[in-house]
Parts: structure tokens; sequence; C-alpha cells
């Protein structure tokens, strides 16, 4: 099963700094836990920002996956900026369907010469199974699919629910269930075909050792 954790830094108490140091801390936590893929999500921050915050994670990242092949251990994805993202040498980055399309991307990253097209790692966000049939077409490597269930901090989105989770999984590329996601509800989207989970709260609010235990 594949475990995505989505970074919001704002989601923690205290002033920025105590912020971003708690985030640091949780982002190696989950790498040392295994986690396959971190996508950095801080959309408030500057483009400057967010690249001295993503340098810093990257780091982070490949010293908390100890002895793990490099190849096999947690991704480091970044929302949207697959500049930044090259910049920092992260390992993909995680698009909405607003953004550049994954193939556009493949190509900017096999044009920089950070690594080949196929190296590079690509999700984007879909919200119908029409949405991830054109994710498989374009050469997404997987989809966050959702929200699934209520959103806590956002009850207005509309739930997709289990029987769409169920339709998009049917489409030839993996699909990971986001939206509300519980330990006690994760099965039910395995169920329905998922290939795997991803969230925010699920693994920043809670011990992401005995989350990942659970899940597994």
């Amino acid at each position: 099963m594949l475990l995505c954790y989505i970074t919001d830094r704002k989601q923690f108490f205290g002033d920025e700094a105590t912020r971003r140091r708690l985030l640091l801390q949780k982002i190696a936590d989950v790498a040392r836990c295994g986690v396959d893929f971190i996508q950095l999500r801080e959309k408030d921050l500057s483009a400057r920002e967010l690249e001295a915050l993503a340098r810093e994670a990257v780091g982070i990242v490949q010293k908390n996956m100890g002895a793990q092949n490099r190849e096999s251990g947690t991704r480091f994805l970044i929302n949207s900026r697959p500049d930044i993202a090259i910049a920092v040498r992260a390992d993909g980055v995680h698009l909405r369907s607003e953004d550049l399309s994954p193939s556009q991307v493949r190509t900017i990253w096999a044009e920089s010469g950070t690594g080949t097209r196929a190296r590079v790692t690509v999700s984007i966000s879909c919200h119908s199974a029409e949405d991830v049939r054109r994710a498989a077409a374009d050469g997404s490597d997987f989809a966050l699919f959702g929200p699934v269930f209520e959103k806590q901090d956002a009850p207005q989105i509309a739930r997709v629910g289990l029987g769409n989770l169920r339709l998009a999984c049917k489409e030839n590329i993996r699909v990971l269930a986001l939206g509300g996601v519980t330990v006690e509800s994760a099965q039910s989207c395995l169920d329905a075909g998922a290939a795997g989970i991803a969230g925010i709260r699920l693994f920043q609010e809670n011990d992401i050792s005995k989350i990942v235990e659970s899940l597994r």
C-alpha cells in the first residue's frame, strides 16, 4: 500500500519559526518510517521561501532514509513548481489540473539535465474518473483522488464517495484515496481498488510510526 504525506505547516501551533521546525521534524519522521511520498504543499510561501524550505527538506529526507536505496525510499515532491523541484533536486512534482501537464513537466525535467523523462515522479490531483483517465493517458505516475470523505477543514466541498473512487480505480494508473481518510476508513478505500492513502491530518496530527504500522 502506497502512502503519501501532504504537508501543511499552518496546522501546527506556534509562530512561523516553530511551525517550520515542527514541519521539518515531521518530514524526518515520515521519511524514517518509510512513507512512499512526501508532497510539499505550502501554497502561501513565496518562490524564494518555498525553495529554501524545500532545499532543507530534501536534505532531511535523504539523511533519514538511512541505508534504504535512493530509488526505493521516500520520494519528495514539490507542489506545482517543477522549477523549484529541479533547483533543489527533488524527486518530482505534484500537479493541479490548472498546472502544466505531466508530459510537459517530463520534457522540462529532461531538458534541465537533472535526469531523464522517466526518472521524475509526477502525480496529479483528480476529482472524477475522467480526470484519472486523462492523467493516465498523459503519463502521470499516480493520481490523488478525492475528497473521498468529508474534509474536516472544508466541509463545503462535495465528497466524491467510494463509488466514484471505485470507478476511478478501474483506469490504468495507481490511485491514492484522499480527503478525510482515517485508519478506520482506509480499508474501504483499498477494497474499492485504491493503491494507497494520501492525507495531511492523518499523518501530521498522529504518531507517524503508529499510523504507518496500523495502515500497513
